[in-house]
């Protein structure tokens, strides 16, 4: 790589020679001015205000122009017999934690490179200190007509370093914050962080310019004449947040379905969330009776056990149904006798009859009665 400055570096008394090289580099995409109507390029000329004539590059000089419009001739020889140390050496004033150099301060970034077989000494041991102090260097160096203020960090097994604005071109943020008090939920603050957490690192390496690709495509397309234009599919910008919490949910999941992660919520989870969730069926569960109380009319809950030794009644219309069939041999009711050979509607009305009754069965007169009862069946409510 092409140095562009070469100078040192003041290690207290020890100087280290170095070239400096750009350590990033621009690959946007220029484009030239042309005239519409005929693709003629469109160039600007230099030209003095005094006579009118085009002036060659090598012909121009730089000047300060004063408040009333005079202009003061400044050479290049000028500069350099100014008093600046800094003039070939970047000067290195004091080592600070890294965590201090606030990052609206960083600019341009090079490499320092070592500069003969001399310097090979001094700039390794400048690079080591530097790594086993964790710290970097704050400097000062004069490049393109100014002085600058730089900070040197290592990058493996290179000294890096990164020029810096000037603690007084960084403006203050006033009038920026928002005006209105805002008070932001503990809820909202774990769906940020879940949300931070599901979208997850990033390895540098892989991030790209897509636009500028895009153009390169078309470049090469219009250049070989096959080009169609195409309507770009641009997804629609969110409107107006109404829902903060909503807005968080739905991005977690998106996250994690670009992803190919599960998505964690239980299908049919109470409370709408999200679009196109599964609706939850609601079964209703029976309760058991409790021994010895009456069956509630229209509830549909099982009969009670009999107790005292007497036969329990049936839990259901139809165990109630086929118990009767089979036990029940005759009952006596207003003198008729009905045999155990029931069809099966008397059994069906027998085991509701019987199901709404919580009273056991009586011998004697007792059983008269239950017969008449069952003979005659209440109406009743349906559950």
């Amino acid at each position: 790589m092409r140095s562009i400055w070469n100078g040192a570096i003041s290690f207290g008394l020890v100087s280290i020679p170095i070239k400096l090289v750009n350590a990033t580099e621009s690959h946007s995409i220029s484009f030239r001015q042309i005239h519409v109507n005929d693709g003629g390029r469109v160039r600007y000329r230099k030209v003095c205000e005094l006579d009118g004539e085009e002036v060659p590059s090598a012909e121009i000089g730089k000047g300060y122009e004063e408040a009333d419009g005079s202009i003061v001739p400044i050479t290049d020889e000028d500069l350099a017999q100014l008093p600046l140390a800094t003039a070939k050496t970047i000067e290195i004033m004091s080592f600070v934690p890294a965590e201090e150099i606030d990052p609206l301060q960083m600019d341009a970034a090079y490499y320092l490179a070592a500069n003969g077989a001399t310097a090979a000494k001094p700039y390794t041991l400048l690079r080591e200190a530097l790594k086993r102090s964790r710290k970097v260097a704050i400097a000062k160096y004069a490049l393109r007509g100014r002085e600058r203020l730089g900070m040197l960090r290592v990058v493996d097994d290179v000294i890096a370093m990164h020029g810096l604005l000037w603690p007084d071109e960084i403006r203050a943020p006033e009038g920026v914050a928002p005006d209105a008090d805002v008070t932001v939920r503990d809820a909202e603050l774990d769906l940020a962080d879940a949300l931070m957490a599901t979208l997850g690192e990033v390895e540098m390496a892989s991030l790209h310019d897509d636009y500028r690709e895009a153009v390169e495509a078309l470049i090469v397309a219009k250049s070989g004449g096959a080009f169609e234009p195409t309507e770009a599919v641009v997804e629609p910008a969110g409107g107006q947040v109404i829902d903060l919490m909503a807005a968080l949910e739905r991005s977690v999941r998106a996250a994690k379905a670009s992803r190919g992660e599960a998505d964690g919520e239980r299908e049919g989870e109470a409370g709408g969330e999200g679009e196109g969730a599964a609706e939850a069926e609601v079964t209703p569960i029976r309760r058991k009776a409790r021994a010895g109380a009456g069956t509630r009319a229209g509830t549909g809950a099982a009969a009670p056990k009999a107790v005292g030794g007497k036969k329990s009644t049936a839990a259901s219309a139809k165990k109630t149904a086929a118990s009767a069939a089979t036990k029940k041999k005759t009952t006596t009711a207003g003198g008729k006798s009905a045999t155990g050979k029931s069809t099966s509607r008397t059994a069906k009305t027998t085991a509701k009859s019987t199901a709404k009754t919580a009273a056991a069965k009586k011998t004697g007169s007792g059983a008269a009665a239950s017969a008449k009862k069952t003979a005659a069946p209440r109406k009743r409510t349906s559950a």
